[in-house]
């Protein structure tokens, strides 16, 4: 019989990222030890009720990769494969991120095991809530600093600045981004992702001598990033022929 093998999870694969990186800079093994692994890791259980009155049980995580140059910086993601590795190897990955454009961040990330798409909009407000009770330790505009991701957006950055900032008896807009415009945020936020997408896209092509008025484009996720990305690119003359998102 063939030998089946196990498949690597997300952060198994971060980090033999990290060690091919590491290799090709010759990292000293003291430094491979300081900056591999992260500094703090958070699973919180977030008993939440439900529009029928039961209470449903959620898992919840946010990890602090690095903050060797600032406060962590990452999204909180909403999704039902959400497990502990995979919001570690995130974490890890926006430490790299942070560094490679020379922005005083760290790394982190956050998330919760659930199905939006199945929830009222009270049910997502009251596990946002508890998720941001249950991670008050962690955040704070000098600790670690949230912001969207998969399946959140900006009415969750609000509910989870209006949380912390009940914690402190002010308003404490500092504590997430992405919020909405009249709270604080910035705008061109919510476009930021899909430009940056279009913008990887106009690079490339460049870079392969391929033109991109008139190239046919399928767009995969038809979401934040994915819409503002085939709008962009139908702007300057792409023909975008198909897309799809989690339904079709």
């Amino acid at each position: 019989m063939p030998v089946q093998t196990k498949e690597k999870n997300a952060h198994e694969v971060a980090l033999e990222n990290f060690d091919m990186a590491a290799d090709a800079l010759d990292l000293s093994n003291d430094m491979r030890a300081m900056i591999k692994y992260p500094e703090r890791a958070l699973q919180v259980g977030l008993p939440v009720r439900m529009d029928d009155g039961h209470i449903a049980h959620f898992d919840g995580f946010r990890v602090q990769h690095n903050t060797a140059r600032g406060p962590a910086k990452g999204g909180i993601r909403y999704h039902p494969n959400v497990t502990k590795e995979e919001v570690m190897a995130l974490a890890t990955w926006m430490t790299w991120k942070c560094a490679v454009v020379n922005i005083p961040f760290g790394g982190g990330k956050g998330g919760v095991c659930c199905n939006p798409k199945e929830m009222s909009n009270g049910e997502i407000e009251h596990l946002t809530r508890r998720y941001a009770a249950s991670i008050l330790p962690l955040i704070g505009p000098q600790q670690d600093i949230p912001a969207p991701d998969v399946y959140t957006n900006s009415q969750i950055m609000a509910w989870i600045m209006d949380t912390y900032s009940m914690t402190k008896g002010y308003s404490v807009p500092g504590v997430v981004t992405g919020k909405p415009i009249s709270l604080g945020g910035s705008l061109g936020r919510s476009e930021a992702t899909g430009r940056g997408v279009f913008n990887t896209i106009e690079s490339a092509l460049e870079h392969l001598r391929l033109a991109l008025k008139g190239a046919r484009v399928a767009v995969q996720g038809f979401g934040n990033a994915g819409s503002v990305a085939a709008q962009m690119l139908e702007n300057h003359e792409a023909r975008v022929i198909s897309v799809s998102d989690s339904r079709n």
